[in-house]
């Protein structure tokens, strides 16, 4: 497994053209700088890396309604909405949709950004 610096060094270089893409890479940092090289250094498997990355969750969605990640509906839509999407959901003061809450929306990107930690993390 590569070290910190390394998988956070490949996260930046990650082209991403979208609002949501940037907001997952944002997530991805966000998760992974909260470990050192140590804390990682015996990780073979995906799931190994997930329970360490979950940090006492358990799942992405306890994370996120945990308050492990951004709590906050604006700082959640700022992350992952584009101007005008924000514009129009006030900031983060409307749901982003009829099914989901800010934090649903947070879950899903989180598991984005798991998925983007171990793709370049092995």
């Amino acid at each position: 497994m590569k070290t910190i610096n390394e998988i956070i060094e490949a996260i930046n270089n990650e082209n991403a053209r979208s609002a949501w893409a940037k907001g997952v890479k944002d997530y991805a940092i966000m998760i992974i700088e909260g470990f050192n090289d140590d804390d990682l250094k015996d990780v073979s498997s995906r799931e190994e890396l997930k329970k360490i990355l979950l940090n006492g969750a358990d799942s992405w969605y306890h994370y996120s309604y945990g308050g492990c990640a951004l709590i906050y509906d604006t700082d959640i839509a700022e992350t992952i909405c584009t101007p005008s999407e924000l514009k129009r959901k006030k900031g983060g003061e409307l749901q982003p949709n009829r099914y989901e809450t800010w934090l649903d929306v947070q879950t899903r990107a989180l598991k984005q950004a798991f998925s983007l930690i171990y793709r370049k993390a092995f």
